[in-house]
């Protein structure tokens, strides 16, 4: 059972009350298979069926920001009404939590709120249909990932034991190093062929500290890490999905990963802590053989000890409203 599920209680609450908490402070994520989600007496639960009896459990739709619907589930018609109102994004996925399949936006059914800030999709497309603002909003795009990485594995005990310490001299040789070379690359696809080169180096070291031995990165792959890697991104990428729905900012007009993917945003918003948070415990979890709702409950918790979803809310509100664009001086300046 994930964190702050409990099982039904009967107890009403007022529609009013769903969206007390900003979509940037919620800490959960759900993924459930085998079972069925419904509404019941204003609230939305899960049903499970055991041997002998069915089990009915709550979901904190307020404090959710997206469920993720895996093998053997359904859904009703009244539950995903609710789930919209209190803005929580739905998608579908295979098992284990991977792939996404079927929906709207990337995969995700996306609550229908017009209801939304426009100040920052127009900021965005204010800069986005030039090429060389939108290279710029790139670079800047990772250089947040590598000061998220730096700032999170210089404090984080557990990480720092198993190796993943940014105040060592190896790592944060390479982080300054990458971020030197990203301000040299003069397209976006020297930059992506940057940021892969980046994460192989980073699976190598992982391999080091972990001893998880013959590793090769396959997303098809049925070893522990490759799966975990997989599982964990797709929760990185509800995140992403929410961030941007919530800022009004279509997922189509992304900066790195290619205008022919609608859902390119996202895994670009995603980025930001996927290397720095999923990677690291993918290959730790492998390592120790930990069962997959374990390594799922600690990316969650990781998620929401490091502020996650708040990192990216700030990173993405910061590139939509920047006005700066010729003078790059929060960033380029400072190194």
């Amino acid at each position: 059972m994930l964190k702050n599920e409990r099982p039904y209680a009967s107890n009403n609450f007022n529609s009013s009350d769903l969206k007390t908490i900003l979509h940037s402070k919620r800490a959960n994520i759900y993924y459930l298979q085998y079972c069925r989600v419904m509404q019941k007496d204003g609230r939305i639960l899960y049903l499970t069926e055991a041997e002998k009896e069915n089990l009915y459990y709550n979901i904190p739709i307020a404090n959710t920001t997206s469920i993720i619907l895996g093998t053997g589930t359904s859904i009703t018609q009244s539950a995903m009404r609710m789930l919209a109102q209190a803005g929580v994004l739905v998608g579908f996925c295979g098992g284990g939590g991977t792939p996404l399949f079927a929906g709207t936006e990337i995969e995700w059914m996306t609550p229908q709120s017009e209801y939304r800030p426009t100040e920052y999709i127009q900021g965005w497309l204010s800069w986005w249909w030039d090429d060389d603002k939108r290279l710029q909003a790139a670079k800047q795009l990772q250089m947040a990932r590598l000061e998220f990485m730096q700032r999170v594995w210089s404090k984080d005990q557990y990480l720092k034991q198993n190796g993943f310490d940014s105040t060592t001299e190896q790592i944060s040789g390479l982080i300054n190093k990458h971020k030197q070379q990203i301000l040299l690359q003069d397209t976006v696809t020297h930059l992506l062929q940057l940021e892969a080169r980046l994460t192989k180096q980073l699976y190598k070291l992982a391999v080091q500290n972990t001893g998880y031995s013959g590793f090769t990165r396959d997303h098809g792959g049925i070893d522990k890490a490759n799966a975990f890697l997989n599982h964990g991104n797709y929760l990185a990428y509800g995140l992403g999905a929410t961030t941007a729905w919530v800022l009004g900012i279509p997922h189509g007009f992304a900066v790195m990963h290619g205008k022919t993917r609608r859902g390119a945003l996202v895994f670009d918003i995603a980025d930001i802590v996927k290397d720095t948070l999923i990677l690291p415990l993918a290959f730790i979890c492998a390592s120790e053989n930990a069962k997959e709702q374990e390594f799922r409950q600690e990316c969650l918790n990781y998620f929401t000890d490091h502020k996650a979803l708040d990192e990216m809310f700030k990173v993405v509100k910061g590139l939509a409203l920047n006005k700066e664009w010729e003078d790059k001086e929060s960033w380029e300046d400072n190194e």
